[in-house]
């Protein structure tokens, strides 16, 4: 079978390799094209464009409009060239919805994997959704329900970083080892993700860092994103103490006693190593007050929202520095605050599912294919 995909970030670009390294093994002649990233591209030597190319950040894809659509008539020209048995967009809603739209008018098969955020903002896309996706692929246990209710057909089987961090886990040498590997010394430490796009990085870094000179008594260690070259972080660090490490995010949650995480697939990995956290997240004035009454959510981390009320606190947008300095205070010295937000985390893995969550969404997929389109 031939297989393209779509995938338009970082967190994307894990999922979808998994999952293609999953149907390689189900169908042995598997064929990959895709837009993706550097882990899809170590599954196969399909790529056609990286997703660099096109990660932009909510209003600011309006001032990049052109290239998008460049982008967009590349890839369905490969795509209607290329004529695969099936398009899996992953995520990506406003990029790969259109996408898929163009895949059904050439017969292509689509499932969506990690379903579009409608339920938090523009739930007029459920109707494209509908209408595009023969099945949708889910890995938020809420959205089931919601999208039964809409009649979208979808599919459930966990969540696949609980794939990514049990095998991790077991294969990870410890991290004392870790530290000293990073010369990171002997005081505890504190985790900062500041995000994988370079205007989140902009945005979060510098509060964080500030938050980093507060407290001498702990080393503070940036995860720099795979996606973002090494020099980009230097002067947000160099009058700092602040550490970072490259390409090696589990290894740093699994060793730091707390972190400041943007909100994002980080917070929920955050969660599952165990880490007390609380939740960033800050972008341009105008586009935060443009895009804020369309919200419909209480909450914007998914450890709250697959939790079902605050487990983490979510500091947005406002005094990013004052907040998260009193946060992190709290985290590192009221313990029965961190035993609680543990006790959330215990719940919340429960939700996620067992370990095969890509292998068993990959054997739904190829199950679907040998089947009539619905």
């Amino acid at each position: 079978m031939k297989y393209f995909l779509i995938a338009g970030e970082a967190s994307g670009d894990l999922h979808a390799s998994n999952l293609m390294k999953e149907l390689k093994k189900l169908d042995p002649d598997a064929e990959f094209r895709f837009m993706g990233g550097d882990l899809m591209q170590e599954v196969s030597d399909g790529l056609v464009m990286h997703y660099r190319e096109t990660s932009y950040m909510l209003l600011d894809v309006f001032f990049h409009l052109g290239k998008i659509f460049r982008n967009m008539r590349k890839l369905k020209a490969q795509m209607a060239d290329w004529s695969p048995d099936l398009f899996i967009p992953v995520d990506y809603a406003g990029f790969n919805l259109r996408i898929a739209r163009y895949a059904r008018s050439l017969n292509i098969r689509v499932f969506y994997y990690i379903s579009p955020k409608v339920w938090a903002w523009q739930e007029r896309r459920v109707k494209k959704l509908r209408k595009y996706s023969e099945r949708v692929f889910s890995i938020l246990p809420f959205e089931v329900a919601y999208f039964k209710n809409l009649k979208v057909p979808v599919e459930y089987f966990g969540n696949p970083l609980v794939d990514e961090v049990g095998r991790f886990k077991r294969e990870f040498d410890g991290a004392d080892s870790w530290r000293k590997k990073h010369k990171l010394g002997q005081k505890p430490l504190v985790a900062l993700l500041a995000g994988s796009r370079k205007k989140e990085i902009e945005s979060m870094l510098p509060p964080m860092v500030q938050v980093a000179a507060e407290h001498p008594g702990y080393t503070f260690v940036v995860a720099g994103a795979p996606s973002i070259e090494p020099g980009f972080y230097e002067p947000y660090l160099e009058a700092s103490e602040v550490k970072v490490v490259y390409g090696e995010t589990y290894p740093l949650l699994e060793a730091a006693t707390a972190g400041l995480i943007t909100s994002g697939t980080a917070t929920l990995e955050a969660a599952l190593f165990d880490l007390p956290q609380a939740v960033l997240y800050k972008t341009r004035a105008w586009a935060y007050h443009l895009v804020k009454p369309l919200i419909k959510i209480n909450f914007i981390s998914l450890v709250n929202l697959i939790f079902g009320k605050q487990l983490v606190l979510e500091i947005i947008q406002k005094d990013l520095y004052t907040r998260s300095k009193l946060e992190l205070a709290r985290i590192l010295e009221d313990e029965e605050y961190r035993k609680a937000m543990k006790a959330g985390y215990k719940t919340l893995r429960a939700a996620l599912g067992e370990e095969g969550v890509s292998a068993r969404i990959a054997g739904k997929m190829v199950e679907f294919l040998k089947q009539k389109t619905a």
